[in-house]
């Protein structure tokens, strides 16, 4: 946490991410973008957003695993689905 950090430290270290994960992002999108079509993209990002997010908030938060979790997956595999289901078939 950075709680007990001064908020330049935080400010700082939080740009410092935000701007790794910058230096990805547009690249991908942008190769992306050849490929798959913008909702498509933008499922992918909700996916991998809640892959990363899920793990972190029950392992480093230590907040408990609940079925929302669970169910917010599901919808989203839902959502996988019929986001490149032309593709599939």
């Amino acid at each position: 946490h950075l709680d007990d950090r001064p908020w330049l430290v935080a400010a700082l270290l939080s740009w410092g991410i935000a701007l790794f994960e910058y230096l990805l992002q547009v690249p991908a999108n942008r190769i992306g973008y050849s490929v798959l079509n913008i909702g498509q993209l933008k499922i992918l990002q909700e996916v991998i957003t809640l892959s990363v997010f899920v793990p972190f908030s029950v392992l480093y938060m230590k907040e408990p695993l609940k079925l929302d979790y669970l169910w917010a997956g599901l919808c989203l595999v839902g959502a996988v689905y019929f986001m490149f289901r032309d593709r599939f078939g």
